[in-house]
């Protein structure tokens, strides 16, 4: 079954954790004890109502606020598809788990409120949104039956929004508004009755329709080398195959290829997945590749098609969202984990902070502090080989690992 992975956005109060409860409910996802949780949870605080919400903050801080602080991934299905739902944190401070949730998504959904319309976090959560490339983006204007369901209201806050998209640089998106109301159930799963002037679709009907072939971030095919398998039993005695995941496109048998670093040349003799053999690995399939020639290839390095080279450097320009208490500073040495590759870079230069709300940018800084974004240079102590995060996700993205206590501090996307 294909696996959608969407993240959400929205400010304090908006209504993510209510919108993806009243999906869970609504799609019949919801355990009969966790229902019964939520409806006896629901009666004890006065509520003539059900609270989805409970269906998704898991912290007891969370429960207790009322507030999404983690990111938590919630998992249900449909007959046609399977969801994984980051339910991302909306306060300012909790950028980078905005960050962390939508890195790895096909979709997004932002959430407005009706009654507040677009404000600044809602120009931060699109911001990231187009940072990272998210090709299909739901704008749920949340909330309508508290401004009595008004579609002047709905077209205002659209018209608004509308506006801000004239301030992307990624123009490949594609923006679905849909009036809603979590709580009620308006347009989530079921059509509103509210809402006779919207004829669009639902939230799940829109879920459903979307073809994951064509908002998948594709590109050339790169083939990181995970492990080398080498049997060494009587029957496989010979046998050396490169074991790892397919990014970008797809590789087929009799590719001409080229492995890096050594940039040898060899052809794609044979493709298995654990004991069956294919004529092609699709994008995204794990599989072990053997060459028709006996190359020196090792864990690290990668396969691509001959003239589809990535770029080969000891450095790169790229935009990171720093995610530590330590400050960020030029000079400071860190290790970068590309793909399977770790090496120890250096921040040579702090090109300018950006500010996530479409603001502009601060130049002259000295550091950078948790949950900036900024454009950087590293310098590198060996090559590693990467593309534009704008024309390959998956290779064009990396961690920062401090050196000394070994924690994830920050993310980047290369130029």
């Amino acid at each position: 079954m294909k696996v959608l992975k969407i993240a959400t956005a929205g400010s304090v109060d908006d209504g993510k954790s209510t919108l993806i409860g009243r999906l869970l409910y609504d799609t019949k996802s919801l355990t009969t004890d966790k229902l019964e949780a939520i409806e006896k949870t629901s009666k004890q605080r006065g509520y003539d109502y059900l609270d989805f919400s409970l269906a998704t903050d898991g912290l007891v801080a969370e429960r207790e606020q009322g507030i999404t602080i983690d990111v938590a991934h919630i998992y249900f299905s449909t007959a046609t598809k399977s969801y994984i739902i980051a339910d991302t944190p909306g306060h300012v401070e909790y950028t980078r788990n905005m960050v962390t949730g939508a890195s790895t998504s096909q979709a997004a959904i932002i959430l407005i409120d009706a009654r507040k319309g677009v404000i600044e976090q809602t120009n931060r959560h699109f911001f990231i949104n187009n940072l990272l490339r998210v090709k299909d983006v739901i704008v749920v204007i949340n909330k309508m039956d508290l401004v009595d369901f008004s579609e002047e209201k709905y077209n205002a806050i659209k018209a608004d929004f509308e506006e801000l998209m004239s301030k992307r640089d990624y123009q490949d998106q594609h923006i679905t508004f849909i009036p809603a109301s979590a709580l009620k159930g308006d347009n989530v799963v079921n059509k509103s009755e509210n809402m006779p002037w919207y004829e669009g679709q639902t939230l799940l009907e829109h879920l459903e329709e979307l073809d994951l072939e064509d908002i998948y971030n594709t590109g050339t095919p790169r083939f990181p080398v995970q492990y080398v398998i080498r049997p060494k039993t009587d029957e496989y005695h010979d046998f050396r195959g490169f074991a790892g995941k397919v990014y970008g496109g797809q590789l087929s048998v009799g590719d001409d290829v080229v492995a890096l670093p050594s940039q040898t040349k060899s052809k794609i003799k044979d493709i298995y997945f654990y004991d069956k053999k294919y004529q092609t690995a699709s994008r995204r399939s794990s599989v072990t590749i053997t060459l028709e020639d006996e190359i020196n290839v090792s864990r690290g390095d990668m396969l691509v098609k001959v003239g589809d080279l990535p770029t080969i450097d000891k450095q790169f320009t790229a935009t990171i969202s720093w995610m530590d208490s330590k400050k960020f500073a030029a000079g400071n040495k860190y290790l970068v984990q590309h793909g399977v590759n770790k090496v120890l870079a250096k921040v040579d230069t702090i090109h300018y902070k950006i500010n996530p709300d479409y603001s502009g940018i601060d130049e002259n800084i000295d550091g950078l502090g948790m949950n900036d974004i900024a454009k950087v240079t590293f310098k590198l102590n060996k090559p590693i080989f990467y593309d534009a995060f704008k024309d390959h996700r998956t290779n064009g993205s990396f961690i920062i690992i401090d050196t000394q206590s070994n924690n994830t501090v920050g993310a980047g996307f290369i130029q």
